[in-house]
């Protein structure tokens, strides 16, 4: 007679532990993969999966989780997990997220982060009134390439209707790829991926593209739906509305750099009272300026009478210290626009153009060096314009990269002031350099 094996008994608390230990091991060492699960999930579902994860895995998680989803689990989320989740993004994706959330609720997270986080997300969600950035719907539905239609359809119902008529691709690097129409995903087998339906996206433009782009674009190639996308090809928002073209040929205006001094709203055939009540106060501001200049040559007016030479020299440094000065300016405001660095970056920037014009005087030193010994045949005279240009162009460089900067961080415009304050110091920089050597080394230029 066989004897009966005893009944297994399982243990339901090591189950569920056994459970939550392979969820934790798959989110911690599949991020992209579990990511992309949680999109299959209600937000609800997927917030409380995310808080009982260790800090780390939660914010590596969430960092790859599409946009539309991502919003969804901050509303969900308790204050303190939406205040790690967003200071776990970097500025720009946490602007991005932020700007898909209703006005109330924007203001309540942007309080809890604090002043300083809050005003760089503040610029970095405040597009100008000319470009794309401004006119676009930020509700844009958009999933990952590789998720499948039965995926996306148990999701649809979450997302506002406007929001369903077209679905964009993006990559696991969140880069847009490709886009499907609802009425394909509709009729398309549920176990189909979305990269094998989507079609390839040919028109766009980005954040800051001018409004007369976006109207080119929609009457050319005759379509009613432009994505707009970052400088990283991530998908910000969406130009929609069959009034968008009457409505950018109307509202289209010149938006010029002016940064030297001349008014935003000044017009090629605006009067000539309102060009000079809009151009007269730079004007005079420079003036100002130019008198600091001069009084730092004044300081040195016995030495320059003593070795002549040294008022021939003086538009050379001041130059080459104004050269270097613009480049830093050119390349630190096209980062500001372009939305690559914000004011906290400023020390970052502020080392590198630094160590650029570091590097550079030294080149320039040598060249100018010789240059000036072969005409003038004096040792000491070209000693101080080489040491004179390796200071004044590595001050002129760090002046270059803090002036926009302090600009933009005080509230001011920086195209419209940078360039004459920048001159002022690169002036300054170039006599104050190059004259302040000559004095203390006056004894070598005999």
């Amino acid at each position: 007679m066989n004897t009966p094996e005893p009944a297994t008994t399982e243990n339901p608390i090591t189950s569920v532990s056994a459970a939550g230990a392979l969820t934790q091991a798959f989110l911690r060492n599949f991020p992209r993969d579990a990511a992309r699960e949680l999109e299959t999930l209600s937000a609800a579902e997927a917030v409380d999966i995310l808080v009982s994860t260790p800090s780390f895995v939660r914010q590596r998680v969430y960092s790859l989780v599409t946009g539309p989803f991502a919003a969804q689990i901050l509303l969900q989320a308790s204050d303190t997990t939406a205040l790690e989740l967003l200071r776990s993004l970097d500025a720009g994706p946490c602007a991005a997220l932020l700007s898909r959330i209703d006005e109330a609720d924007r203001a309540r997270y942007l309080t809890l982060l604090g002043s300083d986080e809050a005003d760089v997300l503040r610029e970095l969600m405040d597009y100008p009134a000319n470009t794309a950035g401004y006119m676009m719907d930020t509700r844009v539905l958009c999933v990952n390439e590789g998720v499948t239609v039965g995926d996306v359809m148990g999701q649809l119902k979450h997302y506002a209707v406007v929001m369903r008529r077209r679905i964009y691709t993006l990559d696991d690097s969140m880069r847009l790829t490709g886009q499907v129409e609802l009425e394909r995903l509709v009729c398309a087998d549920r176990s189909q991926t979305l990269a094998e339906l989507s079609s390839s996206v040919l028109h766009f433009v980005a954040a800051l593209d001018p409004k007369q782009d976006v109207a080119d674009k929609l009457q050319k190639n005759a379509i009613d739906i432009l994505p707009v996308v970052d400088i990283h090809h991530r998908l910000l928002g969406v130009i929609r509305g069959e009034n968008a073209i009457e409505t950018l040929k109307q509202n289209i205006a010149a938006d010029l750099q002016t940064m030297v001094g001349a008014s935003r709203d000044e017009q090629a055939l605006s009067s000539s009272f309102f060009a000079v009540r809009k151009r007269q106060p730079w004007l005079q501001i420079n003036l100002l300026t130019g008198f600091l200049a001069a009084a730092v040559v004044g300081l040195f007016e016995s030495t320059i009478a003593q070795f002549t030479a040294l008022a021939v020299l003086m538009p050379v440094a001041a130059g080459q210290s104004g050269n270097t000065g613009a480049q830093a300016l050119a390349v630190t405001m096209r980062g500001l626009t372009l939305r690559e660095i914000t004011v906290r970056d400023w020390l970052k920037v502020t080392l590198k153009e630094a160590a650029a014009g570091f590097v550079n005087g030294i080149a320039i030193a040598l060249t100018c060096g010789a240059g000036v010994y072969v005409w003038s045949q004096s040792f000491g005279l070209a000693i101080v314009i080489a040491m004179a240009m390796v200071i004044s162009m590595t001050i002129a460089g760090m002046a270059g990269a803090l002036v926009p900067i302090c600009l933009r961080k005080l509230g001011q415009d920086p195209a419209q002031s940078s360039s004459i304050i920048l001159t002022t110091v690169t002036d300054i920089a170039g006599f104050m350099s190059f004259l302040g050597i000559a004095a203390a080394l006056s004894n070598l230029l005999v």
